[in-house]
């Protein structure tokens, strides 16, 4: 087992008269989490998918409550986004039997956030759960082996069921983008058409690193702008991809309203183009390898309980840097190159207004990057 970030988090939050909500993607370890946790514990544990879970849960009476809890101080609902009125049934336990923890989990976020969020205000810790982070995998399997396969988890990602699946990965990966990308979003998104959603998830799939135009995308895929935000939206909320906005304070030529757009895994990413050649005869090799480093930073961001804020940078004279962190006021530029020997020409006029360096990450020092230190080969604003 793949020892979670979060884990200790978790542990600590036991006991505080709150709920503990875990939401992420299907199959990056939700449930094994919890299961972790609660080894040697006894607890209650609920299902969604299963039918009569559902039905005793949607908007029982307080009595019922107890009675399907018992003695129970420990009570763990899976798949809850499944189960009609979950938010209510949830506040009725936490409000009514303290001495009961409980622990949700759920991978449709659109749902679960639509029926918990408002009943469960000031009630709940919540957590979200990604694919295996970098820090994670190394742990576990050792700097050596994380370093021999650094180019097996950019092709094929950070899934639990892709890393433990060695010489299987395409055929896994497909049936994870087949149930995941497509049923589940599109039995809990409302959508209503699955080529429409399979165009755009091409179309943004090509458009890594690159700077997304709604009113373009419209025109690739066929149908209005207002769609195209709404299944974007859609595909942000199920962990699916995420934006990376442009970042603007201070000069008048700053790109101040475009967005990239990045997915959370770079192998379902590639299994959406069909391509998993190695990296050195990639023509996407750069911005493969900058979609990798900056979903780990994001993840990254979540489990440290960081209040940074990621952007890109770039300017109308196309001066450009790849990300950019604001954190608490500080600013943070980051420029990422594959080859440790590329030579990067770094905008002076943004080191200078934002008083910072911008750091090169590479090959050879990207740990750092990911571990939130100061990359060792950095330019000086000066």
């Amino acid at each position: 087992m793949i020892e979670r970030s979060i884990k200790k988090s978790i542990e600590k939050r036991f006991g505080k008269g709150k709920a503990i909500f875990l939401i992420g993607p299907r199959q990056v370890g939700k449930t094994t989490l919890f299961n972790q946790i609660l080894d040697g514990k006894d607890f209650l544990f609920l299902n969604g998918d299963d039918p009569t879970v559902r039905i005793i849960l949607t908007s029982p009476n307080i009595e019922q409550l107890k009675n399907i809890i018992g003695k129970h101080t420990i009570v763990f609902i899976d798949e809850a986004q499944r189960i009609e009125n979950i938010g209510l049934t949830l506040k009725l336990i936490t409000d009514q039997i303290k001495e009961v923890q409980l622990l949700i989990s759920g991978s449709s976020a659109f749902e679960l956030s639509n029926h918990i969020q408002e009943p469960l205000t000031g009630r709940k810790w919540e957590y979200k759960l990604f694919p295996i982070s970098w820090g994670e995998f190394e742990n576990h399997v050792g700097y050596l082996k994380a370093e021999q396969q650094l180019e097996l988890r950019v092709l094929y990602g950070m899934y639990p069921d892709i890393i433990n699946s060695f010489r299987e990965e395409q055929a896994v990966l497909k049936q994870l983008t087949d149930s995941y990308l497509y049923k589940d979003i599109l039995a809990f998104g409302g959508i209503r058409k699955p080529e429409i959603l399979e165009k755009l998830l091409r179309a943004l799939a090509f458009q890594i690193g690159s700077e997304v135009s709604y009113n373009e995308l419209a025109q690739l895929v066929g149908v209005d702008k207002n769609t195209i935000s709404s299944y974007i939206d859609i595909l942000i909320q199920a962990y699916v991809v995420f934006k990376l906005p442009s970042f603007s304070r201070n000069l008048r030529n700053e790109i101040k309203t475009n967005q990239k757009i990045y997915f959370y895994d770079t192998g379902v990413r590639n299994m959406l183009i069909g391509d998993f050649n190695p990296l050195e005869v990639r023509q996407d090799k750069g911005r493969l390898w900058e979609n990798f480093l900056i979903a780990e930073r994001i993840k990254q961001i979540e489990y440290q309980g960081s209040l940074a804020k990621p952007y890109f940078w770039r300017t109308v004279q196309q001066q450009e840097i790849d990300y950019v962190e604001d954190n608490s006021g500080k600013i943070y530029g980051f420029e990422i190159k594959l080859n440790s020997k590329a030579k990067v020409k770094l905008p002076k006029k943004f080191m200078e207004t934002y008083n910072t360096e911008i750091q090169i990450v590479n090959r050879d020092n990207f740990r750092e990057f990911l571990n939130y230190k100061i990359v060792s080969k950095s330019v000086s604003k000066k």
